[in-house]
């Protein structure tokens, strides 16, 4: 049995994915807080990751009904860019400023200029530092919080937390680490000149983890925690990964032409390449992946909370939402969206806020601002598939994950927004999966047998081809048109061309 775990922003999944029936025997979830802000304040503690891993842990356990010593190997996937900073003694010194956190965004635009704007950047990275990296965020700590920045001694990633309570083993791994904005993704290396920026006495530099490949492992779980759990002394912690490169690995996104899109707190579009990106628009941030290899990828801030949001605002329930966008013309007769509640990465629009264009007296409707809020977030998404084609980086399917893509409505509009057939994974917890399926790559591996990555993929990840969602013709027509008013607002408004 493997344990597959996925600490995103809204709540930690625990998977039991059995090796010999290659099947989830157990899942479990626990929900996590968020200390928000309106200045673009976005937190967690480090200890609500633990208690909800505890808690989904026991929840999976008990559906599995399995003994829990036969668990060989633990993959932990984590939402990726969050700081957590460890004092000498291994304490956790204040809040994670998470992924979505814009409060930091005058130091990104500082430290671009630094870096010499976007040219300079992908000269020193191999992308462009975008607000939301983890960068930014010691930069905004010293400014701020001069006590705590001098208290550093480690710097670490939310799924590097993870692993470092289970082993007790500090390190990192190329696809999370390559997110930070302080490693240079062609080399795979740290880039302590850039932390140079923050810090000119190097101090930074040698408060970063060491780094591993996907494969390797972190080290075997403490025995207070295996006492804990139930674990046998001698359970694998496999390198783990970010949320985006852990669900590259559970949607089998590990090939070139496969492009997968999470509809999530957060919506991401990422296709898998074997080839260190050239050339790129500064939009695509080209990560490392968790295969070793590359991961071209976009995100946009705004998606299942926009959603909410105005389904909250209107006191419907899931049902009555999507009963009510249905209801709606495409296009929400002529209403268009920009969902920017918390500012916007792709386009980069960090202070960024909310807007509703073409408003009339016919067309204020409950129905068409359902529609319009799941058309502006679709077609955000669409921006950035328009970016990979433009690369090169195309795929006639799309494999859908997320809690957005269990939604019929948002399926089918998916398809024919990307003019692009549509295929959910029968296990929809991706990133957990892959955790999962990393920590069996990892596991085997340690055993001596030469199993690739590929044949573990192949096995675990099947998909609904019965559910699968084909674009239709008239509706692309339709949708297209709508898109097109979307850009248009959007340069009227930002300048974006």
């Amino acid at each position: 049995m493997y344990l597959g775990v996925d600490c995103g922003t809204q709540g930690t999944k625990v998977v039991i994915l059995d090796q010999e029936q290659g099947r989830l025997r157990g899942e479990g979830y626990a929900p996590h807080e968020l200390i928000s802000a309106a200045n673009g304040r976005r937190e967690q503690e480090p200890c609500w990751w633990i208690d909800a891993f505890r808690r989904a842990y026991h929840l999976a356990l008990e559906q599995a009904s399995i003994d829990s010593r036969t668990i060989r190997a633990i993959g932990v996937s984590g939402q990726q860019h969050g700081l957590v900073m460890l004092d000498a003694r291994g304490e956790v010194i204040r809040p994670a400023k998470l992924w979505c956190d814009t409060e930091t965004a005058p130091q990104n635009a500082e430290l671009l200029q630094r870096l010499g704007g976007e040219a300079g950047s992908m000269a020193q990275l191999g992308l462009v530092l975008a607000t939301g990296y983890t960068l930014s965020k010691l930069l905004w700590l010293k400014e701020h919080e001069p006590d705590n920045f001098g208290r550093i001694a480690h710097i670490l990633l939310p799924h590097d937390y993870l692993n470092y309570w289970l082993s007790g083993e500090i390190a990192a791994e190329y696809g999370d680490a390559s997110g930070t904005g302080y490693f240079d993704i062609r080399s795979r290396r740290w880039a302590p000149q850039v932390l140079g920026l923050v810090d000119p006495s190097g101090r930074l530099e040698r408060v970063l983890p060491p780094l591993l490949e996907a494969q390797q492992a972190v080290g075997r779980v403490r025995a207070e925690v295996a006492r804990e759990l139930g674990l046998n002394d001698d359970v694998l912690v496999s390198s783990g990964g970010g949320d985006n490169m852990m669900g590259a690995i559970g949607t089998g996104n590990i090939r070139d032409g496969v492009v997968t899109l999470s509809l999530g707190t957060s919506g991401t579009l990422y296709a898998c390449s074997d080839r260190v990106p050239q050339q790129l628009h500064p939009q695509l941030a080209s990560f490392c992946s968790s295969s070793n290899g590359w991961l071209p990828l976009i995100c946009t801030m705004n998606l299942t909370g926009a959603a909410n949001a105005v389904r909250e605002m209107f006191g419907l329930n899931l049902a009555q939402f999507n009963a009510e966008a249905v209801s709606a013309p495409i296009g929400a007769g002529g209403i268009t969206m920009l969902p920017f509640l918390n500012g916007e990465r792709v386009p980069v629009l960090p202070d960024a806020t909310g807007s509703l264009l073409g408003l009339n007296m016919q067309n204020l409707s409950a129905a068409n601002l359902c529609r319009a809020v799941l058309e502006g977030t679709t077609f955000g998404l669409r921006y950035g598939l328009d970016l990979l084609r433009d690369a090169g980086i195309d795929s006639r399917e799309i494999r859908l994950i997320g809690g957005g893509s269990k939604s019929t409505l948002w399926r089918q509009l998916v398809a024919d927004v990307m003019n692009a057939r549509v295929v959910c994974p029968q296990i929809g917890e991706a990133a957990a999966l892959g955790g999962a399926i990393q920590a069996a790559w990892c596991d085997l591996n340690r055993m001596g047998q030469s199993t690739s990555l590929e044949s573990l993929c192949d096995r675990f990840v099947a998909f609904d081809d019965a559910g699968a969602v084909e674009p239709v013709a008239r509706d692309v027509e339709a949708y297209e048109a709508a898109y097109k008013n979307y850009r248009q607002h959007l340069q009227a408004m930002y300048q974006l061309s």
